[in-house]
């Protein structure tokens, strides 16, 4: 059987960590977790540490700081190819993705290279958000999906499996954003490289404890690279 590594970073999750790792594992017999925490003040990487010591399937990563989503997972994907999984599945640590979904992601991977959860690929799919977020979350993902070329309706997408062929098949140092930027590029690098990519429907429910992680920084950050990517597109660049 496909061995698969379900990757989490985390910075203030002590709320969620504890019950948001045995959900997961208990999905499949095949699934290791690996916890990404920067340095959560809160003991996140402290309560991880002690599930570990009693289930070999959970791993850690404690970091010396906050360095942000896109490091994080960058680092979680060296570690699945250099430990021989099969594939990857990132998500986010607040229950705004369901691990009832993890076995839809896994199947759909028997016919593409990355499978995406998507809350706009029939129609919207977004529980607890105010008006002002669908609207920007919906016009970003326009916006990205214009100027890049990109066909993906949900590029900002946090919840998505990846096959090691496609994490292996990009330049993983090449990519340096982060939040949405982070989606955006990473899903943008392996559709240019020909893989098949595919976009299923979830139901996205806001974070049901903690503090979201969203920002300004983040928004500004995606917009510009965006711009880049289309540049890049018009340039005949991968």
């Amino acid at each position: 059987m496909p061995k698969g590594l379900v990757i989490i970073p985390t910075y203030n999750e002590a709320e969620n960590i504890s019950e948001i790792i045995p959900k997961v594992l208990a999905q499949s017999s095949e699934l290791d977790v690996l916890i990404i925490d920067d340095a959560s003040p809160d003991g996140t990487g402290e309560i991880v540490e002690k599930m570990k010591e009693h289930n070999p399937r959970i791993h850690l990563i404690r970091r010396e700081k906050k360095m942000g989503l896109g490091t994080a997972y960058i680092t979680g994907f060296k570690f699945a190819l250099q430990n021989n999984y099969d594939y990857a599945i990132e998500m986010d640590a607040d229950f705004s993705h369901s691990p009832d979904d993890l076995p839809r992601l896994i199947e759909n991977l028997e016919d593409a290279d990355l499978v995406i959860g998507s809350r706009y690929c029939q129609g919207v799919s977004v529980v607890n958000w105010p008006m002002r977020r669908l609207l920007l979350s919906f016009f970003a993902n326009l916006y990205a999906r214009k100027v890049t070329g990109c066909p993906i309706r949900d590029l900002t997408a946090g919840f998505k499996a990846y096959k090691r062929e496609a994490l292996a098949g990009i330049d993983l140092d090449r990519i340096k954003s982060d939040g949405y930027g982070f989606q955006i590029e990473i899903d943008t690098y392996i559709w240019r490289r020909g893989f098949k990519v595919k976009e299923i429907p979830i139901i996205f429910v806001e974070r049901r404890a903690g503090v979201s992680k969203m920002s300004k920084r983040i928004i500004y950050q995606a917009f510009f690279l965006v711009l880049r990517l289309g540049l890049e597109r018009l340039l005949g660049k991968e």
